[in-house]
């Protein structure tokens, strides 16, 4: 058993714990009801930024996303992904016991090099605490051992990480302004009000730093990433399967943003996309106006779950053509966040012509996902 398996063991089994203790205590209230719900923000109000950087931790669910490409200094194209995921897990955060697992932080890093002929990730998780762990209020510093994400006063972005396969040291620096998505901050992801999060995006960020392979010496790469920002108590409806989601940084300085939530009979249950074009204008488009159909599907040779790796998208009028870097970017998350999940570099045309690249995530299509 790896001494990642071992530290999972010991937190769940702390958490089993306390979580009997805390219904204990207060066995009449539903452990949903113990987080604040998202809802709709008064007419012409927004999210509060800075403030809005920092974490939420009376929320159930919150994750800082950075999805990017990266070139090489010989020119070699790649896609990585920096996650940090933060869990209220119900317990009272006035526990006394400074064991008590009231957050869990979790982080995931991959990276995609068709040269590899699949996806090299690694995952972690640890309860927030003793400075090893936390996700900060007030503006984006996040810690899990020795992965960080900070961001400065000036905006930009400080990633570093070492994993057992490669080694990550990013700057990504804001070339535009903070993408509200939805209602200036609120995202319905269902029919009823609070199947929803409030969520922003930074796409465009300006990528500079270094890739170290095990073993290998540091290459400095530059590039574009999409930062995604979200939080919520109750995103999804309860037959909601899961999601796909595209974020694409286009070529002309355009960003695109689109995503549908399955049922668990595949039917789509709600949609949205919002495009911000070089100019500053922003386009909306309702469920009904946004359609993912999948074009050609790849089954993973591990885990047998199979996947809509290149996918046409409708916004609109207008026709997005996805093509993977690689088919296979899988990512096997069972041992931190319990999911199984499709999250890769793909290239995106716009009506038969090369318009920018992007990272397409999919989860659900094993079982059901749970937030």
């Amino acid at each position: 058993m790896t001494r990642l398996m071992i530290s999972l063991a010991l937190m769940l089994c702390t958490l089993s714990q306390a979580q009997a203790q805390a219904t204990q205590a207060s066995p009449a209230t539903p452990l949903a009801a113990r987080f604040t719900a998202v809802t709709p923000l008064p007419l012409g109000q927004k999210l509060t930024l800075p403030q809005d950087f920092g974490a939420h931790p009376d929320f159930k669910t919150e994750w800082w996303y950075a999805t990017g490409w990266l070139k090489t200094d010989d020119g070699k194209a790649l896609g990585y992904q920096v996650t940090f995921f933060r869990s209220a897990t119900g317990i009272d955060p006035a526990n006394p016991s400074a064991f008590a697992p009231t957050q869990i932080i979790i982080g995931h890093a991959a990276v995609s090099d068709v040269a590899e002929g699949k996806l090299l990730h690694e995952q972690k998780s640890a309860r927030q605490g003793f400075g090893l762990a936390y996700a900060k209020v007030g503006n984006t510093d996040l810690k899990l051992d020795d992965w960080r994400m900070q961001r400065a006063s000036d905006g930009s972005y400080a990633i570093t990480l070492a994993t057992r396969q490669f080694s990550l040291a990013l700057r990504l620096t804001p070339t535009q302004p903070v993408l509200l998505q939805g209602k200036g901050g609120y995202s319905r992801k269902g029919v009823q009000q609070q199947e929803a999060s409030y969520y922003y995006s930074e796409p465009q960020l300006q990528t500079s730093g270094t890739l170290t392979r095990s073993g290998g010496v540091a290459q400095i790469v530059t590039g574009t990433t999409w930062l995604d920002h979200e939080w919520s108590s109750q995103a999804l409806a309860p037959d909601a399967a899961g999601w796909d989601w595209i974020g694409a940084n286009l070529s002309d300085g355009s960003a695109l943003m689109a995503f549908q939530i399955r049922s668990k009979s595949g039917a789509k249950i709600w949609a949205h996309a919002m495009l911000r074009d070089a100019s500053g204008k922003m386009m909306q488009y309702a469920p009904q106006d946004v359609e993912f159909t999948a074009q050609r599907h790849w089954r993973s040779p591990r885990t047998g779950v199979r996947y809509p790796v290149a996918t046409r998208i409708r916004t609109g009028k207008t026709i997005w053509q996805v093509t993977p870097l690689q088919d296979d970017q899988e990512l096997d998350a069972r041992s931190s966040t319990g999911a199984l999940y499709w999250e890769g570099a793909v290239r995106i045309e716009r009506g038969g012509v090369p318009a920018g690249n992007a990272y397409l995530e999919m989860t659900g299509y094993d079982v059901p996902i749970k937030l």
